[in-house]
């Protein structure tokens, strides 16, 4: 199966975990398919969609593009960096969209690329998507700066990322490069840096108009239960927020 091509696999996965888990108490709204429950990840019982593999942040953002954001209803051009196979599918096949998708090591993404040196001129993209990848960058500052460049004066980016809202400020620590060390004080071996509060200051120092939305406020428990909302048993990370970085027009 790791031979079969990114995509295909993902398909071929979902196909066969879509029949044993078949059933209509959840639902998931990137794939749009209902099972009979969500899939454990990570320690979290209910994280993983058995059809497209999606996870709780992905779900809760599906329905954040649908009912917050003009994605889905007018010609634009979208940059997807580091495409997950969910949001890939669902956003790729949007009418009217130009999605570009890229990835430091190409396997669901069409292009390979260094979010540190974006490929494309200034002002290309009218929306973009980075979700859970700026804490794996060595310099996020100057990544965010590339996402600022690359967007269209009134074009926003949603770059969510993990921030443990005990912290007040950024944990980052050049001397930790070991992925032993990285696991142990950023919580992850591929990860750079642990968000703090002051994530938020970062992306304005960028130059963007920054919205934290918690939007999982905006449901009722039945739905959360339904979608596979909450990310649960994670006391840092148990409730993420969208974070909407709308570059200014000029």
């Amino acid at each position: 199966m790791r031979r079969v091509p990114g995509r295909r696999r993902q398909a071929l996965l979902g196909a066969a975990r879509g029949i044993r888990y078949r059933g209509t108490r959840v639902q998931c709204p990137c794939c749009g398919s209902t099972f009979s429950r969500f899939l454990p990840h990570r320690g979290r019982p209910h994280a993983r969609c058995p059809g497209c593999g999606t996870l709780e942040r992905h779900r809760l953002l599906t329905l954040f593009l649908e009912r917050e954001t003009d994605l889905f209803e007018r010609p634009g051009a979208l940059l997807h960096i580091a495409p997950e196979y969910g949001l890939f599918r669902r956003l790729s096949a949007v009418g009217g969209l130009r999605y570009v998708s890229g990835d430091l090591e190409p396997d669901l993404a069409a292009l390979e690329l260094d979010l540190m040196a974006l490929p494309f001129a200034a002002a290309s993209f009218d929306f973009v998507i980075c979700n859970h990848v700026l804490e794996h960058v060595d310099d996020d500052r100057r990544a965010m700066a590339e996402i600022h460049r690359v967007l269209r004066p009134g074009g926003w980016a949603i770059l969510m990322c993990p921030v443990d809202q005990r912290r007040a400020t950024t944990l980052e620590d050049p001397a930790v490069l070991t992925p032993g060390d990285r696991d142990r004080v950023f919580g992850q071996s591929d990860h750079a840096r642990l968000y703090g509060r002051d994530y938020r200051d970062r992306l304005a120092a960028a130059g963007f108009s920054v919205r934290a939305e918690p939007y999982l406020d905006r449901f009722d428990e039945r739905s959360i239960a339904r979608h596979g909302l909450r990310r649960e048993h994670d006391e840092a990370f148990g409730v993420e927020e969208i974070y909407l970085c709308v570059r200014q027009e000029r």
